[in-house]
């Protein structure tokens, strides 16, 4: 029997479906990027597996810890440190990343140490409180020594060089001309795809596992012998550490922070991006973080032309109706899947027609 023939549809459609892969895995990496700060917020959040309102406090010392190692901001104050370097703190990237993120995991360390026993809304309470302590601290420590320059923020931050390659400037590279928002683009769509892997590796693994434990029930985590003291605390300073790197990244992209860019409504975005998504679930996270990253953008180009066309001036504002429509999605989601559009799956739990199927015959005989 002849072989039969390949179909000119078939190759078509192969050819079709291929091409339909390649621009949707092109979407997916485009929105990754868009939202690649508040999608390592998010991820750091899920590491720690506790309901932190006060993440944008790491975030902020990052941020901060990246501004003074590299701008003129501690020489121009401190004559000392001016006799030293006359032109300035312009440290490597390779030096300040490490640094922010070593840093952040010691402020997790010390938020987690007092809150260990506490659960559920006491401990958000609590991270709520440090998160703000952490932003006047900020706004005021211009006095009596000038360290964070006070509400007026830190100006002339080092953009990221790395290999000779300033971020800051347009590039040609083998004839690409790339202005430097697309070179921050690459280079945080590589960054949250580092971050999405060792968060997988994290989920996968005896820790990982461990983490899963205490978030459904520390109590019996415990009499299993888990070291619930210990793994809490890696747990805020992983968590802790994911935020002081996108805090670092955050500040060489902006070339300036300021006290107002860290304050509480940047946790409860980053927490209603975990909860829309998913709780415990990266694949959920990153949706959540999709979603609330583009969904601003949508508004700001849609309702404001809709409502000058409609009513000839602007009714709402598209500030106020995202945080409308944010207070409207939580409160649905709270109520209809209160595990997020793309939960985890129940460990341990298997359907009824699936445990069915996987009887022994042996059993069933």
């Amino acid at each position: 029997m002849k072989p039969r023939p390949p179909d000119a549809r078939d190759a078509w459609r192969r050819e079709v479906r291929a091409l339909v892969l390649t621009w949707l895995t092109l979407l997916v990496l485009m929105l990754l990027s868009l939202g690649s700060a508040y999608l390592r917020l998010g991820l750091g959040n899920l590491v720690a597996g506790l309901l932190d309102l006060g993440y944008v406090a790491f975030y902020a010392v990052g941020a901060y810890m990246y501004a003074l190692l590299a701008s003129p901001h501690l020489a121009s104050n401190f004559p000392i440190i001016a006799q030293t370097f006359p032109n300035g703190l312009h440290s490597s990237v390779w030096l300040v990343i490490p640094l922010g993120a070593t840093l952040a995991a010691f402020f997790g360390v010390v938020l987690g140490a007092p809150v260990l026993k506490l659960r559920g809304d006491y401990l958000a309470i609590v991270t709520l409180g440090f998160g703000e302590i952490i932003r006047i601290f900020l706004n005021n420590l211009n006095a009596p020594l000038n360290f964070t320059n006070g509400p007026q923020g830190i100006t002339l931050i080092d953009p990221v060089k790395i290999a000779g390659v300033n971020f800051g400037k347009t590039q040609n590279i083998f004839g690409l001309t790339l202005p430097s928002v697309y070179m921050y683009y690459y280079l945080f769509l590589v960054l949250t795809i580092i971050a999405i892997t060792v968060c997988i590796r994290l989920q996968d693994s005896r820790l990982g596992r461990a983490w899963m434990a205490i978030r459904e029930d520390d109590i019996a985590a415990k009499a299993m012998g888990i070291n619930v003291r210990n793994v809490k605390l890696l747990a805020f300073s992983l968590g802790a550490t994911f935020g002081g790197v996108a805090g670092a990244m955050f500040s060489a992209f902006q070339g300036f922070v300021s006290p107002e860019s860290f304050s509480l409504m940047e946790s409860i975005i980053v927490l209603a991006m975990v909860v829309l998504g998913g709780i415990g679930h990266i694949p959920g996270v990153v949706l959540g973080a999709i979603l609330l990253s583009v969904f601003p953008e949508v508004l700001r180009h849609t309702v404001v032309p809709v409502q000058e066309q409609l009513f000839g001036r602007v009714l709402v504002d598209a500030e106020v109706l995202r945080m409308l429509l944010y207070g409207l999605a939580m409160v649905g989601i709270m109520l209809y899947r209160p595990k997020g559009l793309w939960p985890a799956p129940e460990h341990g739990i298997a359907p009824v027609g699936k445990a069915q199927s996987e009887t022994p015959k042996a059993a069933i005989a």
